[in-house]
């Protein structure tokens, strides 16, 4: 099963119990990022005078994908503002076609017989193909030493910008693990419009997990 980077970013951030192992804000704003990087690296936007601008209106295939692609083409904004504007619902959409691809399955229980609360593991006990392939995928990044293919990239981007480098990558020393990812950031893309872009997207997601890990500080 062929899955995008969104979806690739969820299914790391959620472990093998179905437990989201980073802030739910945090996750919201990286899928949001991950639309965007998804239509860069589509050619389908791109980032000029700060803001995203729409270049190629044509439909990717992805309805996700598509929606926030015709948002976007009614008006400009700057990154950060769409990663708000896109986050809102976007979990529980990949959430359920996740469940209804048969890649995770719902668990629904109660805490003490009245909280309810939600679980997302693999829908086979086992750790889903699809997340195994992306686990792969990224540890040949960070362990190797030359560039890695854009869409690679752009995900070790995202990774890096939630903060999920504990999870992705357990066993590896969290600062050796950094480097490596900002490295291939930097290096890794194949246009300099991209790579700009792509940046622009990738603070845009850490400002805002920023934020969010903040306002949680703030309220405990």
């Amino acid at each position: 099963m062929k899955i995008n980077l969104a979806e690739e970013l969820l299914l790391l951030a959620y472990d093998d119990a179905g437990s989201l192992k980073i802030s739910g804000q945090s996750l919201d704003y990286g899928l949001a990022g991950a639309l965007l990087m998804e239509l860069t690296l589509a050619g389908r936007v791109d980032v000029a005078d700060k803001r995203v601008a729409v270049i190629d209106s044509r439909p990717t295939g992805d309805p996700v994908i598509d929606g926030a692609l015709a948002r976007i083409g009614t008006e400009r904004r700057k990154p950060q503002d769409w990663v708000t504007r896109l986050s809102k619902g976007l979990r529980d959409q990949y959430l359920h076609r996740m469940v209804d691809a048969g890649v995770l399955r719902r668990d629904q229980h109660k805490v003490l017989w009245i909280f309810p609360r939600t679980h997302y593991p693999a829908a086979t006990g086992a750790q889903a193909a699809p997340e195994t392939e992306t686990r792969q995928r990224l540890l040949a990044a960070v362990n190797g030493g030359g560039p890695v293919d854009p869409r690679t990239a752009a995900l070790c981007s995202l990774v890096r910008a939630v903060r999920l480098e504990a999870v992705a990558f357990p066993g590896l020393p969290k600062r050796q693990v950094r480097e490596r990812l900002r490295a291939i950031s930097d290096a890794s893309w194949p246009a300099d419009a991209v790579r700009k872009a792509i940046e622009a997207v990738e603070a845009a997601v850490i400002a805002g997990a920023i934020a969010a890990s903040a306002a949680a500080v703030t309220a405990s």
